[in-house]
């Protein structure tokens, strides 16, 4: 039921650090569970006998999955509410982990992290949509800053325990450390998350099709659809195909020092923070694309040989990515909540091309590596950013409905 007098959850009140922390880990656990193959790539390889195109499948059907999934529980937690969606979807993608390291075929595996695609996909679905009306107007930018954050952090952690525990198990091994991190932070999700007392359920019938279509109306969304996944497929294009460089020569890093890289993830959980907060400040149309500019020069600094310029190249891109990713995100629910477009439906369908960029530049860098190694990876995703860096340009240029 709505509470019509109360305006949502302040920073420095116990629902909001419970709120925020909620969802950081929920955001720690679905993104630990996604990525978690990217630094097995060549492990699974070798274990499964694909070729290194193939193997990026493990992560590419799964984002296509959660993207799918994304177009049906997003208008469905319009309906039905937020957090029981959220709570479903860490418990069956827990449940699908364990599974997942139990494999005992390829096609086995991929059918198991298809449906646990299908099943994170809860998370984003709502995640904006429950912090934008749980909490107070003026922190909604920063606490959504924190949930992409932990995105960050679930990423980082994924990739960073998988490389690890490959090298003292397998991929097996691997993968079941990661389940076991899924399984507690559903559990912390289950007792921490405030329940929701500002959501509207939408009583609006009409055929699924109609109402998605409505978000399409907008051309700011249209840019922000956009952007999500041209950045996503370049982001996730460069890390695919980098696990495969580091491990060869001239590198021949083993995995648990290729998972080091990872550590990158630590900037971007310090950029979408900070970037959230100087949207607050002198709004969304500037930052976004400086942003996107950084990660283009981030992608450029992975061109040199030498790993200390890879290193720090992977950094600044990281950085970028996350700080205009976590203010794009949020700048889909304000601009739909003013334009009085269902926030839910907007979210997932921004979240839907995200991952629709992700399986598709993770497929492309797989075959842009094995073709024409890293300088056929670098024009994939330098060529997707910048294709995104325009389309913040024309964003700028749209008419304001009142959020900068």
């Amino acid at each position: 039921m709505v509470d019509e007098e109360w305006a949502g959850h302040r920073v420095g009140e116990p629902g909001f650090r419970r709120a925020a922390t909620a969802v950081f880990l929920a955001g720690v656990a679905v993104f630990a569970t996604l990525y978690a193959p990217q630094a097995l790539l060549p492990e699974l390889t070798r274990a499964f006998g694909v070729s290194p195109a193939s193997s990026t499948l493990a992560i590419s059907i799964s984002t296509g999955a959660l993207a799918v999934g994304l177009l049906v529980l997003g208008p469905l937690s319009d309906r039905r509410g937020r957090t029981g969606i959220l709570h479903a979807s860490l418990a069956a993608a827990a449940v699908l982990a364990v599974l997942i390291a139990l494999a005992p075929a390829w096609w086995v595996l991929l059918a198991l992290r298809g449906l646990q695609g299908f099943a994170l996909a809860g998370l984003p679905a709502v995640a904006v949509a429950y912090l934008r009306e749980e909490l107070h107007p003026a922190v909604s930018s920063r606490a959504i800053g924190l949930y992409v954050s932990g995105t960050a952090i679930g990423g980082l952690t994924g990739r960073l325990l998988s490389g690890v525990l490959t090298q003292l198990g397998g991929w097996r091994t691997a993968l079941g450390g990661v389940a076991l991190l899924a399984v507690g932070c559903a559990v912390a999700v289950r007792v921490l998350l405030p329940p929701s007392r500002r959501f509207t359920p939408l009583t609006r019938r009409g055929p699924l099709l109609r109402q998605l279509a409505r978000a399409f109306t907008d051309p700011a969304l249209l840019a922000l659809y956009g952007v999500a996944a041209l950045l996503m497929g370049g982001f996730v294009a460069i890390y695919n195909a980098g696990t495969f460089r580091l491990e060869s020569a001239p590198y021949s890093l083993p995995p648990a020092l290729a998972g080091l890289v990872f550590l990158a993830y630590l900037l971007g959980s310090a950029s979408s923070p900070v970037a959230g907060a100087l949207a607050d400040r002198f709004g969304r149309r500037p930052v976004v694309p400086a942003a996107v500019a950084l990660m283009a020069a981030g992608i450029a600094l992975t061109v040199p040989t030498a790993l200390w310029c890879i290193v720090l190249g992977l950094c600044v891109l990281t950085a970028g990515f996350f700080a205009a990713h976590g203010v794009a995100s949020g700048w889909v629910a304000v601009r739909a909540q003013l334009g009085c477009r269902a926030v839910g439906k907007a979210a997932s369908l921004y979240s839907f091309w995200y991952y629709v960029g992700s399986s598709v530049g993770g497929t492309l860098a797989g075959r842009a590596w094995s073709e024409a190694g890293w300088s056929g990876v670098v024009l994939l995703a330098g060529g997707s950013t910048l294709a995104a860096l325009l389309l913040t340009v024309l964003l700028g240029r749209t008419r304001s409905l009142g959020a900068r």
